[in-house]
């Protein structure tokens, strides 16, 4: 017979596994401490109270169960030999980006090991947790965290910085634990990515710009920026990661109606002529009474970007340059994209006051963290202000 409990709906974001007697012991404490663990445990050992702590019971080799858990959910804690189910999971693997986490405990709740996906799939922050719930020795063996080093895959991650392209990860890495010469360059996002109080390993150098890290001729570079780069600083990229920051906040007016393709476009074609990434973007920012707007729910949720909406009386406490009588008596506001924009970043200065297309009005404006505090939520209420580039008007 085969799992007799898989139809369950997934309800966490691990699946916990256990095959024997002692493992069942931990699988419960995990499924009573870890936040999004759903228990799995063979039906040899049932308590009798698995309905009422939502425990799922399966009955035959565990080997039946287990593709279906790794396709299914984030992470698999498997209290199970290490060897077994290297075996197990090897002909399920696909890529490193896709992967789930697996982590593996022993059956006397020991050592807890990361197996898969350490850094993407986040199994080795996994073991961590688990070890820390179990009293156990968390085992970790990807190198930039033995060395306490840099994991080039993972920079900014919790930020929400995304690459533009992971085709030089490996080879950054090499360079990164190898510790041979590796510049950063940012130019915008948080500041805070390295812990407070440990200084930086003696191969990476923060340099100022790119043009000063070209200069030190690093094997290997990590640059953080919203900018598309110039061709001349794109040699810094032959052996480097190009990592996008969320700092980008468009605050977009439309006519009632208008499509998500005409947004779209106005959206592209005014970030490229400003030299901006689409990944840098953060929110659109706008009026309530646009908040329903189907073409701009579209972009939005196109993008994942999050959509801000605030009423005229928050849009009318913000100076702004071009306010306007005729919007006001439609609006209630005497202007949407720039004051929108002004207040979800905090912004005094614009990247790009306002530019009208078609039946699209956008501004947009930079969040600089350098000056953030970081208790100050970016809720577009704050009174921090930045500097900034001159504004441009295209």
């Amino acid at each position: 017979m085969g799992a007799v409990a898989i139809n369950n709906e997934r309800n966490g974001a691990y699946a916990v596994v256990a095959i024997t007697k002692h493992g069942v012991e931990i699988a419960r404490r995990l499924g009573g401490a870890l936040v999004g663990a759903d228990v799995y445990y063979t039906e040899k050992f049932a308590r009798g109270d698995e309905a009422e702590h939502g425990i799922r019971l399966f009955s035959g080799n565990v080997k039946t169960l287990l593709p279906e858990l790794f396709a299914r959910y984030d992470g698999l804690i498997c209290i199970i030999s290490l060897g077994a189910v290297v075996r197990m999971i090897a002909p399920l693997l696909k890529d490193k980006k896709t992967d789930p986490a697996v982590v593996v405990i022993d059956d006397k709740g020991e050592h807890v090991i990361s197996v898969l996906s350490g850094h993407l799939g986040g199994a080795n922050e996994l073991t961590r947790r688990v070890a820390a719930i179990l009293g156990a020795r968390p085992v970790i063996t990807t190198a930039s965290d033995v060395q306490q080093t840099i994991a080039v895959d993972l920079f900014g991650r919790e930020f929400g910085w995304e690459w533009e392209s992971d085709d030089n990860l490996t080879p950054v890495s090499a360079a990164v634990v190898n510790e041979e010469p590796v510049a950063i360059v940012q130019e915008s996002g948080e500041p805070n990515w390295w812990p407070a109080g440990r200084p930086l390993p003696k191969n990476i150098t923060v340099y100022g710009s790119i043009a000063e890290a070209l200069a030190a001729r690093p094997t290997a570079a990590l640059v953080v920026t919203h900018r598309l780069l110039a061709p001349e600083e794109e040699a810094i990229l032959q052996n480097g990661v190009l990592y996008r920051p969320k700092v980008i906040a468009l605050g977009i007016g439309c006519n009632r109606g208008t499509s998500a393709d005409e947004i779209e476009a106005v959206i592209h074609e005014t970030l490229n002529e400003l030299r901006f990434s689409m990944k840098s973007v953060k929110a659109v920012c706008t009026i309530d009474l646009k908040k329903d707007e189907q073409g701009l729910l579209e972009v939005v949720n196109k993008y994942r970007w999050e959509l801000v909406a605030y009423t005229p009386e928050e849009l009318n406490t913000v100076p702004i340059e071009a306010p306007s009588e005729t919007v006001f008596r439609y609006t209630g506001a005497y202007g949407v994209s720039e004051p929108a924009a002004k207040l979800y970043s905090g912004a005094d200065r614009m990247a790009l006051v306002k530019k009208k297309s078609g039946n699209v009005t956008i501004s947009v404006a930079l969040i600089d963290h350098r000056r953030r505090k970081e208790s100050e939520p970016c809720d577009g209420l704050s009174s921090l202000r930045q500097e900034a580039v001159p504004a441009k008007r295209l």
